[in-house]
C-alpha cells in the first residue's frame, strides 16, 4: 500500500469514527465525506468534508459541543 492510500484509508477512518461520535449524541451530517479533490492529487492531503445542515442539526451539534465542557 502506498502512502498516499495510507493517508486516504487514515481519512476514512477519521470520518467515520466522527460520524459514529455524532450519532451518538444524536447528530447526523448528511454530507460528511471526504473532499474528493483533496484525495485526487499526485500527494493526497485529505480533508474531511463536514458540508451543510439545517438548522435543526446545527442547534444539536452545537449542544453536542457545549456538553463536552
Amino acid at each position: 500500500m502506498s502512502a498516499a492510500e495510507d493517508r486516504i484509508r487514515e481519512a476514512e477512518s477519521a470520518r467515520d469514527a466522527l460520524r459514529a461520535a455524532l450519532a451518538a449524541v444524536g447528530v447526523k451530517l448528511p454530507s460528511l465525506c471526504l473532499d474528493q479533490v483533496s484525495c485526487a492529487r499526485e500527494h493526497p492531503y485529505p480533508l474531511i468534508e463536514l458540508g451543510r445542515c439545517d438548522v435543526t442539526t446545527a442547534r444539536r451539534l452545537a449542544a453536542a459541543l457545549g456538553a463536552g465542557r
